[in-house]
């Protein structure tokens, strides 16, 4: 399932990309970095599991990302979360019309995640809008 692996590229990315974000925020702030960071690696190996019941290939994760932006300091730091999260919310997204059931309501739960964690780095970072229109939808 095409949309599966996405999602899992997703997680993975986003895996990646706290460890870099976190390195540069205030200590409370890094909490809520390594909070974000466990959430999607229960996402991923629960991705993982699936895949593979599903007997389905996927691409390996690679050794590393390619960064939107340089990340030097706690404003590109919090950028770089909302960008990792409005991702993976995409991602999950597409999962969403090619599911039903349990699945359906497992991928509306990680689209919303994102979505509100997104939100939340946004309002830390003193961004506006603090909300997007449409979750998950690419702007």
């Amino acid at each position: 399932m095409e949309e599966l692996a996405g999602a899992l590229a997703a997680e993975e990315a986003a895996i990646y990309a706290y460890g870099l974000v976190g390195v540069h925020l205030a200590e409370a702030e890094q909490d809520r970095a390594r909070t974000a960071e466990q959430q999607h690696r229960v996402r991923r190996d629960e991705l993982v599991d699936r895949l593979d019941e599903l007997q389905a290939s996927t691409a390996p994760a690679p050794a590393g990302y390619q960064l939107p932006f340089e990340v030097t300091d706690r404003e590109s730091a919090l950028k770089l979360a909302v960008h990792v999260e409005d991702g993976v919310a995409q991602a999950w997204r597409v999962v969403l019309p090619v599911t039903e059931g349990t699945e359906r309501i497992d991928a509306l739960s990680a689209l919303t995640e994102s979505a509100v964690r997104a939100t939340r780095w946004r309002r830390i970072a003193g961004m506006t809008p603090l909300t997007m229109a449409f979750p998950g939808r690419p702007s």
